[in-house]
Parts: C-alpha cells; structure tokens; sequence
C-alpha cells in the first residue's frame, strides 16, 4: 500500500480507499466489521461513507451505514487510527431533510447526525455529495445533457459561500477537520477555491468521481485542476458500477449484485457498455490478469489519482480488490486499454 498526501492538508493516506456504501442493505452489521478488520490488517486506513447509505438509497436504510462504522469504532477504540471521510447528501431524497438542497443550515444539521451515527466527535474530510445545481456526473456526463445557462450564476455563488461559511464554523468548532467535494465540476472546483481564499473559509482539499476505464471523463479537465490546485482526486467505481467483472454478461442478474438490486443501475446497461465490457476483459485474459484488479491499478497509475476507493459485498471480492495495490501494469496493458477507450469514449 502506498502513501499519498491528501491535498494540502498534510494528512497521508492509503492510496486504497475502503468504500461502505453496501453495508445495512447487501451487507450485515457483521459483515461491515470482518470488511474493516480485513482492511485494517491489508494496511488500508481510509475509509469513505456518506449519510445516505446504504445503497440503493431509501428511508429505510439512510445512516445505516454510518452507524455500523459507529459500533465499529466503539468496539475497537482505534478512531485515532482511521482517516475517514463522510458526506452530506444534496437535494432529491424526501426522507433527508424533506429533499432540500444544500444550505448552511441544512449542513450544520447533517454534520451533527454523522457524528452521532458514527460514534466519533469529529470527521477528518467532510464532503458535499453532489451539488445543488445540475452537474457533470451520473447519466449527466454527455455533452448537451445539462443547460448550464438555466440557472443563475450569482445565486449558485451565493449557495456555495453559504456552504463554505458553515462549513467553516464546523471546522472551528472541530467538529471537521477538512472539507471536500464530490461529483463536482471543474468549475465547482475552481469557485470554491477562490470563495474560500477571499473570504478565508475552508478550502476543498479532495473531490471524489466516478472514474475508470468506462468512465473517463474527468480527464483532462476535472484532472488539471486537480493537479494545480492541489485538491485530492478520488475515483469511485473503477468498475462501473460492477460491470467490467463481467457478472452482467448476456442479461445476467446474480442475486444480490448491485445491478439486481439498486434500481438506479439502468443508464449503465448498453451495448456499447457490453462490448467494451468484453474488449476489456479479453486484454485482462491477454495478459495474465485478473480484469477487476486491471481496472483498479488502472485507476491508482493516473498521476493525478490520490486513493481510489473500492467495495464489495463478499471477503473474497474485498481480498482481490485489495490485491490490485500491488499491481503495476505494463506499458502494453495501457496502451490496448487506451484503444478500447478510443472506441467507447461514451459507452453509457
């Protein structure tokens, strides 16, 4: 395992990051633990969550995820020993704080319940899930998917400054230790910088995205202003959402799979997705590799990549996911990957 630094906080940490989103829905209480104790024993000390989890997301399993984190800790004593990031879910899901966007308000209340769930008085990177406004990500990521000009630039500035402003009082109070983003923009990015550097308020120090080989759309732009401005990179779902394991060949829908039981999966499901799916695994077979473990090296070899962040729902996905840490792919690899890519630049 690798050591990287995360933005200009000074911290380091793993450049594997354990996911927990399936834990309190595909996976138990149990589960989640033997997850963390695995983890914890492979050397990984950094672990990613968020208050809307478990996955698919609903009334009944928000915070659960969050709370089986929280046993953990009181069971083990070692808080002082993980780096965790958790985040505040933005508008659209009635059941969080009846759907509202983002505010100050709304995070100071958010920030309070993780906490609470998690059995811990602060949070080492606090993020802001998705943004108020339309963004980039999910089925979004096309180009003329999303009128950027159907908003007011002015009042989103204003949305933000209020964010950062309670985010700051968070931090003062330590009940934060660093903020960050996720399924941000470039230019979300860039504004919060500059609000936080005129007003002296928190600066964003990492911002996690979907990114992978069937998903590659954050470089060169997201990327850049990565590496400039000193903001962590994070990519999540190196294997789109399960796919490139190949599971979901031919229709298939194993019982239990991400696919099978969050609904939300469909935008995934096309023929360009299948055919690159198949070009992928055929370079892995080439090469002597195991496809999952390809897409998460693949991942952890961009130079603007800190830790890229992994789940599972079994011990021995968990074990190869892990494994990856100490692949290095070939000049060769990257390059028949890069030639898929060509392909299928936009495959969902």
């Amino acid at each position: 395992m690798q050591m990287k630094k995360l933005g200009r906080t000074g911290v380091s940490v793993t450049d594997i990051c354990l996911g927990t989103m399936t834990w309190g829905n595909q996976n138990t209480e149990d589960e989640g633990h033997a997850q963390m104790d695995y983890a914890v024993e492979r050397g990984i000390t950094f672990f990613d969550t968020a208050e809307m989890y478990a996955v698919p997301p609903s009334a009944e399993t928000y915070g659960k995820t969050e709370s089986i984190i929280g046993t953990w800790f009181a069971k083990k004593k070692n808080r002082a020993d993980i780096i965790l990031m958790t985040k505040m879910a933005g508008p659209g899901m009635p059941w969080v704080r009846g759907g509202a966007p983002i505010s100050g308000k709304a995070l100071t209340q958010a920030v309070e319940g993780s906490l609470q769930r998690l059995q811990t008085d602060y949070i080492d990177v606090y993020q802001l899930h998705w943004p108020n406004r339309p963004f980039p990500h999910f089925a979004n990521h096309g180009a003329g998917r999303i009128d950027f000009t159907a908003t007011d630039t002015a009042k989103e500035e204003a949305s933000l400054l209020d964010t950062l402003q309670a985010l700051g009082e968070a931090q003062k109070a330590g009940k934060i230790r660093h903020f960050g983003l996720s399924n941000d923009s470039a230019w979300g990015i860039m504004k919060y910088i500059a609000l936080a550097e005129k007003h002296n308020l928190p600066r964003p120090q990492s911002i996690q995205c979907e990114f992978g080989p069937l998903n590659r759309h954050d470089d060169p732009y997201v990327a850049e202003v990565c590496v400039r401005e000193d903001v962590a990179y994070l990519p999540w779902s190196p294997l789109g959402g399960g796919v490139l394991s190949g599971k979901y060949a031919g229709g298939a829908r194993p019982a239990g799979a991400r696919w099978t039981v969050d609904p939300r999966m469909p935008h995934r499901d096309t023929p360009q997705t299948h055919a690159a799916v198949a070009e992928y695994i055929a370079i892995a077979k080439k090469h002597g590799l195991d496809v999952v473990q390809m897409a998460i090296a693949f991942c952890r070899q961009q130079n603007f990549a800190t830790s890229t962040i992994i789940g599972a729902t079994t011990m021995d996905q968990l074990k190869n996911a892990i494994d990856a840490g100490d692949l290095t792919l070939s000049a060769d690899v990257l390059r028949e990957m890069d030639g898929v890519y060509r392909k299928y630049p936009l495959p969902f």
